[in-house]
């Protein structure tokens, strides 16, 4: 598969189309995290999945970014109305670009869905091996201090 594409910085997402409704997500909008709550009743499971880039951990939440020797790992979901990319770009925030990318699912079908790129600083994002946030134990994290 090639590098995910990218649209350059200071171009707005692309608008999704009603063909391309599929969201891929490899951190906290995954089932049993935190702000999957966002997706739950608004999107429809269609299975596990991996694209070429590298995760970060950046404390509370991983960030994607490109990179053509690595791969994450996250599930697909395919949203049921455009009306919720509203929501979800403006829950990711300005450090996080929605754009479209080559997902290879676990059935061998190559689609392409939308997922939100890291662009903020990386000076404090540590590498997540394997490119599996649920595999990383995020509470292990060194972001991460234990309370008293």
């Amino acid at each position: 598969m090639s590098v995910p594409r990218i649209t350059p910085r200071g171009r707005a997402s692309h608008a999704p189309t009603a063909a391309l409704d599929l969201l891929f997500t490899y951190g906290t909008l995954m089932r049993g995290f935190t702000l999957h709550a966002l997706i739950s009743d608004r999107a429809e499971w269609e299975g596990e999945g991996s694209v070429t880039g590298r995760l970060i951990d950046m404390g509370r939440y991983p960030g994607a970014i490109p990179d053509d020797r690595g791969t994450i790992h996250g599930e697909v979901y395919r949203l049921r109305s455009a009306e919720h990319w509203t929501a979800l770009d403006s829950a990711e925030g300005p450090q996080y670009h929605r754009s479209r990318v080559a997902v290879r699912v676990t059935d061998g079908r190559p689609i392409e869905a939308y997922m939100y790129w890291y662009r903020g600083p990386l000076d404090r994002g540590l590498p997540i091996p394997g490119g599996d946030y649920r595999a990383h134990a995020p509470a292990r994290s060194i972001h991460r201090h234990a309370t008293l």
